[in-house]
């Protein structure tokens, strides 16, 4: 850190990360203080390093062992599920239950299904930040999430649906298969993100 405004894009790196109460960042020391709720050393070297500065002192190799990360990182899987269930289950059901006289191909539904799905998962995302942020700046911020972890929920649990039912159809005992799936597929790739960068996907 060479100036003030180093100092700046450090601390508001490092207030970025939930549970950070505060950051005082000194360039002219080199030092920081951090009062934080239970985060983890990497978690807030991550925070760090994702606006491009680097990090002196031991324990930052990349590990799977953090549970305040695995913690943070299903947080963050677990709304960006929600959103993306939204879109990708309507646009099922509509098919299902509405345009029943239409026959579209699976494959063309589950496409229009993923694209949907990753709209709402945009928008719900967009009114929980605009509480905290301008409404541009929260769009703009959903817009610049992880698409990787939202294609790979939606591709995940259309594909457990297909497998269950043969195309493109809800059921009682496919939407819980396909909740858990499309959980589990992108929380490795979250946390791994998380900790290795500090970024979230939501």
């Amino acid at each position: 850190m060479t100036c003030e405004g180093c100092s700046e894009r450090v601390r508001d790196g490092l207030l970025s990360v939930k549970g950070v109460l505060s950051a005082e960042v000194s360039h002219e020391t080199g030092t920081t203080v951090v009062q934080h709720d239970n985060i983890s050393k990497d978690l807030l070297s991550g925070a760090v390093k994702a606006i491009g500065y680097t990090v002196d002192g031991k324990g930052d190799e990349y590990h799977w062992k953090d549970g305040s990360v695995w913690r943070q990182s299903a947080s963050n899987t677990k709304w960006c599920l929600i959103g993306c269930s939204i879109g990708d289950f309507g646009t099922i059901a509509f098919f299902q239950f509405v345009l029943t006289d239409v026959s579209w191909p699976t494959m063309n539904i589950m496409l229009l299904a993923m694209f949907n799905g990753l709209m709402t998962s945009i928008a719900l995302e967009t009114v929980i930040l605009s509480k905290q942020l301008a409404l541009v700046e929260a769009f703009k911020t959903a817009c610049g999430m992880s698409l990787i972890s939202m294609i790979s929920m939606e591709a995940a649990m259309n594909v457990v649906d297909i497998l269950m039912t043969g195309g493109a159809m809800l059921t009682w005992y496919t939407i819980p298969p396909m909740l858990i799936i499309g959980f589990l597929t992108p929380w490795p790739y979250n946390y791994w993100r998380l900790k290795k960068y500090g970024v979230a996907c939501h």
